[in-house]
């Protein structure tokens, strides 16, 4: 198991490479670079008159400005330097908010934080049971229903979910019963815990809302399937002819089974959860997290922001896919891993 982390670990090199190499490639035919951004912006500071009336002066800030973000290098020595940088864990700074990108993502990060673990481990721990109880009840008037509910909570988009909500319960029409904006209270620091762990939550309560709703029913489905698929095989009917009641078949034989192919969509829901899906969220409800930087540096061509938030991304997720693997082991111990290659 230790030689085939080890070989994982060397493995995400090349990955982790190559997705920013096709990110920065992809950044030299964007159209509308920083320096075009700030040079737009003097446009519109001095007006358009003036501006074009300084064509010396212009030709002079351009090449500045260039100096300034280190596009009067070549590609291949800034390519370079990006790699050197980040091996290092140096993100360097934001073009347009002159400071550095750790310092960015460290303050955005308690609200990924909190959107993406959360909505992480409500969905599942509300999917899993009830994915396991549709199971046991297939074909039922419970079954039924919930299938109903779930596939509907999913059709609806979690942005159109969060308006209906801000019109009813935020004091849009009807009640004012939850905040509108901000992750905590302006006096959170003077509350005592109790009473910052109920503001906490009280804020969290519609973001999350519209976020676990339409996460957690494709879990649910694969859930019941896997049960329904277990239910069915021959060791599943040999405990049951040995009379062993039902609650006993599925928690002690069939459970452990039946989590590996849960287990396999940790990554790609544990990441989703986290990073992607809570742009608009956070738009809506005024939550400033790594989404909307994202965003924001993409449209602003804040390259440092776009290429430091995607190293992170990326690692997180390698290293999610990495821990699922490992899990697998602690779900079946029959499960092996070997030396890549052997």
């Amino acid at each position: 198991m230790l030689s085939y982390i080890l070989k994982r670990l060397l493995l995400m090199l090349p990955t982790l490479i190559g997705v920013l190499t096709v990110t920065f490639v992809v950044i030299q035919f964007v159209p509308g670079g920083p320096v075009e951004q700030v040079m737009a912006q003097s446009r519109l500071s001095a007006g358009g008159g003036a501006y074009r009336a300084r064509g010396d002066t212009d030709a002079k800030q351009i090449a500045e400005l260039k100096k300034l973000y280190g596009f009067d290098k070549p590609a291949h020595v800034r390519y370079v330097e990006m790699l050197w940088n980040f091996a290092r864990f140096d993100l360097g700074r934001s073009f347009m908010q002159n400071k550095d990108v750790w310092t960015l993502i460290k303050e955005k990060l308690p609200v990924s934080i909190s959107l993406g673990l959360w909505t992480f481990l409500i969905s599942y721990l509300i999917s899993i049971p009830l994915g396991i109880a549709k199971a046991v009840r297939e074909g039922s008037r419970f079954d039924a229903l919930t299938t109903l509910v779930v596939l509907l909570g999913f059709a609806i988009p979690g942005f159109v979910l969060g308006v209906f909500l801000i019109v009813l319960f935020a004091g849009g029409t009807f009640w004012e019963l939850f905040p509108l904006r901000g992750l905590t209270s302006d006096n959170w620091v003077e509350l005592a815990w109790p009473a910052r762990i109920r503001d906490y939550f009280w804020h969290l309560t519609l973001p999350l809302t519209c976020l676990v709703i339409g996460s957690f029913a494709e879990m649910t489905m694969l859930t019941k399937n896997t049960f329904i698929e277990e239910m069915r095989k021959q060791y599943v009917l040999v405990a049951r002819a040995k009379g062993l009641s039902q609650q006993r078949v599925l928690w002690k034989h069939m459970l452990r089974n039946a989590m590996i192919p849960i287990v396999t969509g940790f990554p790609a829901a544990f990441v989703g959860a986290f990073f992607a899906g809570s742009l608009l969220i956070e738009s809506l409800f005024s939550l400033d997290g790594l989404g909307l930087l994202s965003y924001e540096s993409i449209v602003r061509r804040d390259y440092p922001v776009v290429l430091g938030s995607l190293y992170l991304f990326t690692l997180i997720g390698l290293a999610v896919k990495l821990i699922a693997d490992v899990m697998y082991v602690v779900v079946d111990p029959r499960v092996q891993y070997h030396a890549v290659g052997k």
